[in-house]
């Protein structure tokens, strides 16, 4: 009994998480008890003084403890904690911790999601997103732009300079609109529904450009001249990091800046003999400001005794002699401008340092600050955009495409494509507005910003290729009647810009997450990092026993959650989802413990073990776009019709994360330790979590076919129109007709299916090329009323229309290689001749 008395009162202490002191007294007590009871029993000895020694630790004078248990420890920890470059240790000091801290906690206090101001627009806003972004994506012709301009067309630039585009995020005082964040996504992902070019052209000024980075460090004179002139479109900006030989590694480019003294407007100053070659970088054929990433060098020691001062951020006005730019990469068929530059020992005076003088060796800080915020906007409302474009167009056709006298979307295998195209763009759309809430809070979220940006633009290849399946031939074949292909042609940009995914999964997401995240490391590396032994061994003695009690609490939580299903965990009733907040505590809990357990036993490792962290980055995404799913559903009210998506898309992340987490364990780089996780994360084995079954799928599949309120949910934000010569419009416009005519076409196709069979031969070709002749038969027949005949022969000639391709002769395919050599130009720079 002794034995059984000591376990429950740990285990019970150690669950609850109650302070070192109270610990240790009632442990003691316990232990005492216990042996008593139990006439010295040789388990109750070993137990009873394995707890007693350590409830005693816990109180023992703090010098004994030091110098007998911190000590000797701190040696062991710094040789397995990882070992961080510089430019790391400036990573870890930007950018904030908010919902993705409670997520590594073990032990997410969910009223912190709940509670968080969420995302929102003000009247402003929504009446720019009503009025000029609307008119804006009238104004597209993506076919136009992508295989006969090979640009936006004159029209498109003006009205994107004189409205406002380029400067969404500058404050009103310097010109700008001043709109949130929440706002710029929502911009840019409307764009991107109609024309990926256009959307690229207007979220690279506003995410990680001269703009966002003189907002933030730029000098008083700085902001007062380039910042107006930005939010006009005087200036077009871009900025350029990535480097053929170093990629976007800004640590590792080779691009340089010596300190010297030059010529700049007629007096020598101070400033820097600049050298660079960069590539892949958006608006730099048409931009005449130019950002840089640089190293800076003082060779002269003109500045100080430091030589080596470090990365710097500079511009560099396109009319400045030795500047090259103007050639164009053309990425996948998508035709924003984008292109290489270069210029060698081109002098700028130190008033073209962002942020002047003081901030040179300082610009991989401002870059990490910025990054955070652009990755966690941009790509992910592109990815977002392209979900809602496909639930639109593909639900519509499948609605309209018949076969076997059928909607396709009644068949299964169709259902089963659908499916997973309505329930990520739904979760595609939840993470993104969660992560914008968080910018719009003054949150820098640096690792939801790489987990945003490599999971979004994932989901956006999942969704198309999906949609692609069930358009099938209808979205292969080019032309202006295709609605899939920018989209589809895309996917791959998105992959691979703003940090590439296998890099953003591998390296990012948990690698800073594990450090920046915890509630001990970044303290247990600072303690470990401290030159005066006395000083560190302090530090670490008050963090060390506190990061014990964390593990092993979150071993017990994971262990008992685990076999109860979280039948002890308190969580919220709203929603009545409460099963799933105790698997989401569960996993929690397991994710906290399996990174202490990597963080220990891998260490320094960890770069190198990148499968492994690929697969705990994959186990904090579906944590977090789980609960990001919840907020959103907690934000709209908890509307009934919107259950099946959100229950749909937690048991997807809940099967996922459970997938992931049993790899990662299975394949646990130090075999000795993958039972006793195994054992503690998963004492039952793999059960209860086996995703939507096919009645729920089918539902979900349902939502973006049916003409509901919860269709133009999911598809909320993106541009619609009706116009039946437009490639969307097309398949819309017969999706309204369809379900305006769908009693009559029933009918239609009763009378059809009655008919003898060599009736029935003779009136199928008259459905696809005769369709007048059709519909005057069913009246004849009397299926069709003479009245519904006119709609219903509208009805037809649309929905045949949907189906039709493009087709090219010789002379139309000699055109368009003509409108591809001669069209090929570079828009006129504002302010150049």
């Amino acid at each position: 009994m002794s034995v059984l008395f000591l376990l429950i009162s740990a285990l019970i202490l150690i669950y609850v998480g109650v302070g070192g002191t109270t610990a240790a007294v009632v442990m003691s007590i316990a232990t005492l008890v216990g042996l008593f009871q139990d006439d010295w029993h040789i388990a109750s000895i070993l137990f009873g003084g394995l707890f007693l020694a350590l409830a005693l630790i816990l109180v023992i004078p703090s010098e004994i403890r030091l110098n007998k248990f911190s000590r000797p420890l701190l040696g062991w920890v710094r040789s397995r904690l990882p070992k961080l470059s510089s430019t790391e240790e400036e990573a870890l000091k930007s950018g904030s911790v908010d919902w993705d801290g409670e997520l590594f906690s073990g032990k997410p206090e969910w009223s912190k999601l709940l509670d968080a101001k969420p995302a929102h627009l003000t009247s402003e806003e929504q009446a720019f997103l009503d009025g000029p972004v609307e008119k804006l994506c009238g104004m597209l012709d993506d076919w136009k732009i992508t295989h006969e301009e090979y640009d936006l067309p004159d029209k498109v630039w003006k009205f994107i300079r004189e409205n406002g585009f380029f400067g969404l995020v500058i404050p009103k005082e310097d010109g700008g609109m001043g709109f949130s964040n929440t706002a710029h996504s929502e911009i840019v992902m409307k764009i991107s529904t109609r024309s990926v070019s256009a959307a690229v052209t207007v979220m690279v000024p506003n995410s990680l450009g001269p703009g966002e980075l003189l907002m933030h460090y730029g000098t008083d004179e700085q902001k007062k001249h380039y910042l107006p002139r930005l939010s006009g479109g005087e200036e077009i900006p871009c900025f350029a990091l990535t480097s053929p030989i170093a990629g976007s590694d800004a640590g590792a480019i080779p691009d340089k800046g010596i300190v010297c003294k030059g010529q700049w407007n007629g007096e020598e100053v101070l400033g820097l003999k600049v050298t660079w070659n960069k590539r892949y970088i958006t608006l730099a054929p048409v931009a005449t400001l130019i950002g840089l990433a640089i190293k800076v060098y003082d060779p002269e020691n003109l500045l100080g005794d430091n030589e080596d001062i470090g990365v710097t951020c500079v511009l560099v006005p396109r009319e400045t002699e030795g500047v090259h730019a103007g050639a164009r990469h053309l990425p996948m068929n998508t035709v924003f401008m984008n292109g290489p530059t270069w210029g060698t020992e081109v002098f700028i005076p130190m008033d073209q340092v962002i942020g002047g003088q003081d901030m040179l060796g300082k610009g991989w800080t401002m870059l990490l600050e910025c990054l955070s915020i652009g990755r966690s906007i941009s790509l992910p409302a592109l990815g977002t955009g392209a979900g809602k474009v496909a639930s639109l167009a593909t639900g519509s056709y499948a609605y309209t495409r018949e076969q076997f006298g059928r909607s396709i979307s009644q068949f299964e295998g169709v259902q089963e494509a659908l499916e997973p195209i309505a329930g990520y763009t739904y979760m595609m759309d939840a993470a993104r507005l969660l992560t914008s809430g968080m910018l719009d809070r003054g949150v820098r979220p640096a690792v939801p910003s790489a987990l945003l940006k490599y999971r979004n633009t994932d989901l956006m290849r999942i969704v198309i290729n999906h949609a692609m399946d069930v358009v099938a031939g209808r979205g292969v074949i080019t032309g202006p009647r295709n609605f899939m292909a920018r989209a589809y042609n895309a996917v791959p940009i998105g992959i691979t810009v703003e940090g590439a995914n296998i890099l953003t999964r591998s390296l990012m997401v948990f690698g800073q997450g594990a450090i920046r995240c915890h509630p001990f490391i970044v303290d247990e590396i600072a303690a470990a990092d401290m030159e005066d032994e006395d000083q560190a061994a302090k530090k670490f003695d008050g963090i060390f026993y506190k990061h014990l009690a964390h593990t092993t609490r979150n071993a017990l939580r994971a262990f008992v959650l685990a076999l109860s299903g979280g039948l002890f965990e308190t969580v919220p009733r709203q929603g009545n989802i409460r099963s799933y907040y105790r698997q989401l505590a569960r996993f929690s809990a397991a994710f906290a413990l399996m990174t202490d357990v990597t963080l220990l036993s891998v260490g320094g490792g960890l770069k190198a073990r990148q499968r492994l962290s690929g697969r705990m980055a994959d186990c904090l995404v579906q944590l977090y776009y789980a609960t990001a799913v919840i907020k959103q559903w907690h934000e709209e009210g908890y509307p009934a019709d919107q259950r099946p998506l959100v229950e749909w898309c937690l048991q997807t992340c809940l099967q996922d994360l459970q997938h992931s987490m049993r790899e990662a364990i299975t394949k646990f780089p130090v075999p000795v330790l993958r039972w006793p996780m195994r054992l503690l994360v998963f004492p039952l084995g793999a059960t209860g979590l086996n995703g939507p079954d096919d009645k729920l799928g089918a539902q979900v599949a349902a939502s973006i076919v049916k003409d509901t309120p919860l269709r133009q949910r999911i598809s909320r934000g993106a541009y619609t129109t009706m116009d039946p010569k437009d490639p969307l419009g097309r398949v819309l416009n017969a999706y309204k007709l369809a379900n305006e005519t769908a009693d009559v076409r029933g009918r239609l196709h009763e009378a059809i299916r009655n008919r003898d069979k060599d009736d029935l031969d003779e009136i199928t070709l008259l459905m696809g090329h005769e369709r007048k002749k059709l519909v005057d038969w069913a009246c004849s027949e009397g299926s069709v009323k003479a009245e519904e005949c006119e709609k219903l022969e509208e009805a037809l000639t649309a929905l045949y229309d949907v189906i039709r391709v493009d087709a090219f002769d010789e002379e139309g395919l000699k055109a368009l290689s003509r409108c591809a050599k001669g069209k090929r130009k570079v828009v006129e720079r504002p302010g150049v001749k």
